[in-house]
């Protein structure tokens, strides 16, 4: 039986792109095995999120090819879209495809497995209109399933390289996530995770149907389905409609990903966010009218070029204010090809540190205290896994994205029962069941 392994680097996107080509590679009877593992055939799918993601592809596009020089070296993802020449520059690659056009690479691989020719597959990505479906029948874990419904990009924020990497937006057939979701449904998985590059920008590219069409449908016609989450949406993205679902969906969760990048008006304007903090301080309060309880996580970057003190206390201040659940802290990084990579006023690494440990240092305050909140409640915990810790503990999320461990044993897992917050805490609570 031919083996094949796998390297993922970057986002959930990603990761599910890749358990999509695993699929095909299934289905061709092949087996998988760890990418440690000498294999026939090695599939790299990369990132070029930062320089640094292009550096780390290449570190392990070099290590399956020293692993087994005889093997087939597949390269896919968003650095193999932006520079494909730049790796078939190395020796020993084989296959290079970008972001579309995925579903060839069995034929790819078996072509060159007869004729030892190199192929170079990637196309213009700016000229894709059409979503490439490719599905995936199972995940790792069997409680929560994430589903790809778009790709690409249409805001071209200052620091950003990704819509060159996924083009524009394209939406999955409103048609298609239903069955994909009632498929999952059908595999046990008790929630369904929405994602994709610009996910709440589904259905842009559709005349009639929106992002709200598409919530309102899982919600009311998946049987079986008990947690539809969100992946990421954009303030802009948050409309009367989208709220209207929210508000009488029992199935979407009270927590949602609603990235900020920078709490300072000029910030925002340097990076072409199509929003300013009034607009998202506005969105923040509908929502809370909605969920009393409702967990808002967030990303922020920090040192962006020309930001200030006076800005970076802006950041901070707006944050605090907001009171979020969770943020996810990134010094800015230089992605070279992005407008913000030649601007000047560059941050010096050492203030970006020092910034961000400041902001650091709030998340963990904010994010403690919204657990604390809950601390003696009884909320329902869909188990995930074993704890990597604690021998005979097990864990998993409740709806608004608190992580919570619980003494049980294996019966739990991919099962939603209710827990009792026993002493809460950031990144972990500690429950009990019943």
């Amino acid at each position: 039986m031919p083996t094949v392994a796998f390297h993922t680097l970057g986002c959930k996107v990603n990761t599910y792109e890749t358990e999509s080509v695993w699929n095909l590679f299934k289905n061709e009877s092949y087996e998988r095995v760890d990418f440690k593992s000498e294999a026939d055939v090695y599939v790299i799918n990369t990132c070029t999120v930062t320089n640094t993601g292009d550096r780390k592809s290449r570190q392990v596009i070099r290590r399956a090819i020293r692993r087994n020089p005889e093997a087939v070296i597949v390269v896919m993802g968003c650095y193999a879209q932006l520079k494909p020449k730049e790796i078939m520059d190395i020796e020993g690659v084989d296959i290079v495809v970008g972001t579309q056009g995925r579903e060839k690479l069995l034929d790819y691989v078996k072509q060159y497995q007869e004729e030892r020719q190199p192929t170079l597959a990637v196309t213009n990505i700016m000229k894709q209109t059409e979503f490439e479906a490719l599905d995936v029948e199972g995940f790792a874990e069997n409680t929560r399933a994430f589903l790809k419904i778009q790709e690409g990009c249409n805001n071209f924020c200052t620091f950003c390289i990704i819509p060159w990497a996924r083009g524009l937006i394209r939406s999955r057939d409103p048609k298609n996530v239903l069955e994909q979701t009632q498929l999952l449904v059908e595999q046990g998985y008790k929630e369904v995770v929405l994602t994709g590059i610009h996910t709440a920008g589904y259905g842009e590219d559709f005349e009639e149907y929106s992002f709200a069409d598409l919530l309102r449908d899982i919600d009311q016609n998946v049987p079986g389905l008990e947690r539809i989450r969100i992946s990421s949406i954009e303030a802009s993205q948050v409309t009367d409609e989208v709220i209207e679902v929210l508000k009488n969906s029992t199935k979407i969760v009270n927590h949602l990903h609603i990235p900020l990048q920078a709490g300072s008006d000029g910030v925002l304007k340097r990076m072409k966010r199509n929003y300013l903090t009034n607009f998202y301080r506005l969105k923040i309060q509908q929502l809370r009218e909605v969920f009393s309880d409702l967990a808002i996580t967030t990303d922020v970057i920090v040192g962006f070029p020309g930001e200030t003190e006076k800005e970076f206390l802006e950041t901070y201040e707006f944050c605090k204010e907001m009171q979020f659940s969770e943020m996810h802290v990134f010094p800015y990084s230089i992605r070279n090809g992005t407008p913000a990579a030649k601007m000047e006023n560059q941050v010096p690494e050492l203030i970006k540190t020092a910034r961000v440990s400041q902001l650091i240092a709030l998340n963990d305050q904010m994010a403690k205290e919204y657990a604390s909140s809950f601390e003696g409640s009884t909320l329902p915990v869909l188990f995930e896994e074993a704890s990597k810790i604690d021998a005979g503990y097990y864990v998993g999320h409740t709806t608004n994205y608190l992580r919570v461990e619980v003494l049980a044993d294996d019966s739990c897992l991919g099962q939603i029962l209710p827990v009792k917050i026993a002493k809460a805490g950031y990144p972990l609570n500690i429950g009990t069941l019943g």
